[in-house]
């Protein structure tokens, strides 16, 4: 089926290919070159595969920018249940990538201490290690920040599937509370950090949520309201 036939499987495949990228940037790369606590280990694995940290970066900005197009997606796929919760979903995404973009400064900092410029040559190298973790840390923070933008866009686009009967009800709901579960595990790492890794765990199965709808997109799709009424229309003329 052509995705002018279903856009909701483009919009599903579109949802995927920017996750891919993402995925690497925040999990892979991470789970190889951060040692938790270790400055002088974190320091060591970069300059070691300043290659991989570098994708990281440019991985997670691709990701980012290709969300835009996923949101103006499912814009189109939504946007004839609810003009209003469709265009709030759009206007959380674009909000949320600006911070986004911003916070890779902090790792483009961090990858620059580890190397050692003619102009840190002031600073010794656990000095420059400590430095690179602090703005790696901040880095963590700033993904904090935008994480009540990771649920905020979850809820218009939950109604939105909630109401839309072209999907199944029990993904609006599964949505719904994975951006509860977003903006709770940022407002914890604002105001209770020492529990954020606690709450992580817990909120694992609502985090599943998105991508279930992702999949779901991917495999069944789903027709868009403009186009079941189009079809309508059609038979019965």
């Amino acid at each position: 089926m052509s995705s002018t036939k279903n856009p909701g499987r483009f919009a599903g495949l579109l949802y995927l290919l920017f996750s891919i990228p993402g995925v690497f940037a925040m999990v892979y790369v991470p789970s190889k070159l951060l040692v938790h606590g270790n400055a002088a280990a974190t320091a060591n694995n970069i300059a070691a595969s300043e290659t991989l940290f570098r994708l990281g970066i440019a991985a997670q900005l691709i990701s980012q920018a290709g969300f835009i197009f996923v949101a103006l997606a499912l814009y189109d796929l939504l946007k004839g249940v609810n003009r209003r919760y469709a265009s709030l979903m759009v206007t959380f995404v674009v909000v949320s990538i600006p911070i986004a973009f911003l916070n890779e400064l902090n790792s483009i900092a961090a990858v620059l201490l580890v190397r050692g410029a003619d102009f840190l040559s002031l600073f010794e190298k656990p000095q420059r290690d400590a430095l690179a973790m602090l703005f790696l840390n901040l880095h963590f923070q700033g993904l904090v920040v935008d994480e009540i933008f990771f649920g905020l866009w979850l809820l218009p686009l939950a109604l939105l599937v909630y109401g839309s009967r072209l999907l199944p009800r029990f993904l609006g709901i599964w949505l719904a509370l994975d951006g509860l579960a977003w903006m709770i595990l940022s407002l914890t790492g604002i105001l209770l950090p020492q529990y954020y890794d606690k709450v992580f765990t817990y909120a694992q199965p609502a985090s599943f949520g998105e991508v279930a709808f992702m999949l779901w997109l991917v495999i069944r799709g789903a027709r868009s309201p403009a186009l079941d009424a189009t079809a309508l229309s059609s038979a019965v003329s």
